[in-house]
């Protein structure tokens, strides 16, 4: 794997020692970043796995972004991912929906959220309602969200703006609307 376009363009990205995690392809990779088009903010890239999406995130323009994994694994690749990347950002080992709630409480919001749980365990949703409860998208920010085509995404509140399937891969993009609370 490796970083597709940018400032760090040809990085290479290493998946973490003994994970059964699945990375997200290059090809997919550049056609998710194709549809996001220009970046900038503060992005979060939950269920983090190498930190790829965070890091290419970086590379095309976000100014900081949180990585959040529960994996002792994932966090030390994402580390070691991030050696050589010289940008503003934060490493977790947390369950992502505690990582939520932390978050929140730190009243960040997000202009990119990157979501790639593990497929098919309902954790893509319950991350969707979390972040819609806690506020934590910006008005106009983006979540890019992966699972397997065949899992259904519950926008909330969030508009969906492009869904695409590739092969086994579905991607999802919504974007966050403002919203009376």
């Amino acid at each position: 794997m490796r970083v597709i376009a940018g400032k760090y363009k040809k990085l290479k990205i290493e998946a973490a020692a003994g994970m059964t995690s699945r990375p997200t392809t290059d090809k997919i990779k550049e056609n998710i970043f194709n549809i996001l088009g220009t970046l900038d903010g503060t992005g979060l890239d939950l269920f983090a796995g190498s930190g790829g999406l965070g890091i290419e995130g970086l590379s095309r323009g976000l100014d900081t972004v949180i990585f959040v994994d529960g994996s002792k694994e994932a966090v030390t690749a994402i580390r070691r991912n991030l050696e050589t990347v010289d940008e503003q950002v934060e490493v977790y080992r947390n369950d992502a929906f505690r990582a939520l709630k932390a978050l929140k409480k730190r009243d960040i919001k997000f202009d990119v959220i990157f979501l790639d749980p593990p497929y098919q365990k309902g954790l893509l949703n319950k991350a969707l309602q979390l972040i819609d409860d806690y506020g934590l998208l910006t008005e106009g920010g983006v979540i890019m969200c992966e699972c397997g085509k065949d899992e259904t995404v519950n926008p909330y509140r969030f508009a969906v703006t492009k869904e695409e399937i590739y092969g086994t891969v579905k991607i999802t993009i919504l974007k966050g609307a403002h919203h009376d609370d």
